[in-house]
């Protein structure tokens, strides 16, 4: 065996030693939200001075199983130039249920409509501006 390839190989196998046992502790791992990822009306930032137009609020109705989830995020749809991209919503663990994508030269308001089937618990909802970054807010099921 060649020098370089000893070397490329127990860099390799290094790495995989390393790497591998992290990845299968990872799934048993509930993750914290990161808060330097987004905004929340309790930690704004940089953006403090913007958190009435970009914090969704979430109306929530129940119908016998189904849940109606409404996230309405109070911000100007100023064509391409200033406006909401999306609402993403998430589970009680932060993880991915729907979203939805706005179309500024179409949609007049951010306004999203979920439905869920027999959900209880925690969700969030995420707003994302394509100049003011990505914001969080929760409510109870």
């Amino acid at each position: 065996m060649e020098r370089r390839d000893f070397i490329r190989l127990s860099a390799v196998g290094l790495g995989t030693t390393l790497i591998t046992p992290t990845l299968a502790l990872a799934k048993n791992v509930k993750l914290p939200p990161v808060s330097d990822i987004y905004y929340t009306k309790e930690s704004p930032g940089r953006w403090k001075d913007k958190v009435a137009g970009h914090l969704p609020s979430i109306g929530i109705e129940k119908a016998g199983s189904n849940i109606t989830i409404k996230v309405v995020t109070s911000h100007e749809m100023k064509s391409y130039e200033h406006y909401i991209v999306k609402h993403v919503l998430l589970d009680q663990n932060y993880k991915f249920l729907d979203e939805h994508l706005f179309n500024p030269d179409k949609d007049k308001a951010a306004i999203s409509t979920f439905t869920l089937e027999n959900y209880s618990g925690a969700i969030y909802a995420l707003s994302m501006c394509n100049k003011h970054d990505l914001w969080l807010n929760s409510a109870t099921v």
